[in-house]
């Protein structure tokens, strides 16, 4: 009777759901493999191909004078721009909060994590109708600045700060499970030792999250460089001032010319393509 009971109990383990034997079949697998691989074809893959097959159509002559435009290049200097004013303050307080989150206890912490959330909830164009009701001519403080020669929305302040509205989590959101998964064991032993803050700081906590920080900042560029939502309140679509990549194609298209919208815009895959190759690095780095 032992050994019956013995015999089945092995019977039933590899009957049992956790076990190999019990797995999906091959065909299921590479089913679901296959559709994955085809949504990823028809959303992705396609509309990259469509894009450069679009802006070569006409040749590379067409393709380099879409590019070297003056509208096209102040696009481009404006949307850098834009990028590298808005990645490095959204950098420092992505790291502020953060550390402030995961290093400290206070009241009011939970409401500053949800804050963080705000831009991913709320729609951007949402987000740049704020700005236009805080900042515009009829806005709460239109009038003051109006009157003190101060340009806020259909100028370049005004897109700086709907960027920074939509990027300012991207940071923090990536540094914040980081830091919490590493503690706070090495900062109290750099404490025992007699280290200030910025020493702590320097050397204990930034080396820990320099991977993790720098691949939040290369999401924040992404998104900086790509905005279109926010960034189309406020800008006014002056072309030649306020217009980024982003809203040029959106010109060059409404106006029918869709080589050179498509050439402006592979600059923008080409950006992004970029983006991603460093992200696979970072995210490599950070693994090891």
């Amino acid at each position: 009777m032992a050994g019956t009971v013995s015999a089945a109990v092995p019977a039933a383990k590899r009957n049992s759901p956790s076990s190999p034997a019990a797995a999906e079949k091959p065909w299921v697998k590479w089913t679901f493999i296959s559709l994955a691989g085809l949504v990823l074809l028809w959303l992705i893959v396609l509309p990259l191909i469509t894009v450069m097959s679009e802006a070569l159509k006409k040749g590379w002559d067409v393709y380099i004078a879409a590019l070297s435009d003056p509208d096209a290049l102040s696009a481009l200097q404006l949307t850098l721009l834009v990028a590298a004013i808005a990645v490095p303050l959204n950098s420092m307080f992505g790291v502020i909060a953060a550390w402030t989150i995961t290093k400290f206890r206070f009241k009011g912490k939970n409401l500053l994590i949800t804050l963080l959330d705000l831009p991913f909830a709320v729609s951007p164009v949402i987000g740049g109708l704020i700005f236009v009701l805080i900042f515009g001519r009829q806005g709460w403080f239109g009038p003051w600045l109006e009157s003190h020669g101060i340009k806020i929305i259909f100028a370049v302040p005004g897109i700086v700060l709907a960027t920074l509205f939509v990027t300012f989590p991207f940071v923090a959101k990536e540094l914040i499970p980081l830091m919490e998964d590493q503690g706070t064991k090495e900062e109290e032993a750099a404490v025992t030792l007699g280290a200030k803050g910025w020493q702590i700081f320097w050397r204990v906590t930034l080396p820990n999250i320099k991977w993790g920080l720098l691949y939040g900042i290369i999401l924040c560029n992404a998104r900086a460089m790509g905005e279109f939502g926010a960034v189309s309140v406020v800008s006014g679509h002056i072309r030649g001032e306020t217009n980024t990549l982003p809203l040029h194609v959106e010109i060059l298209y409404n106006e029918y010319q869709f080589s050179a919208s498509f050439a402006v815009a592979s600059l923008l895959l080409l950006l992004a393509i970029v983006t991603l190759l460093l992200k696979n690095w970072f995210t490599r780095k950070n693994d090891h």
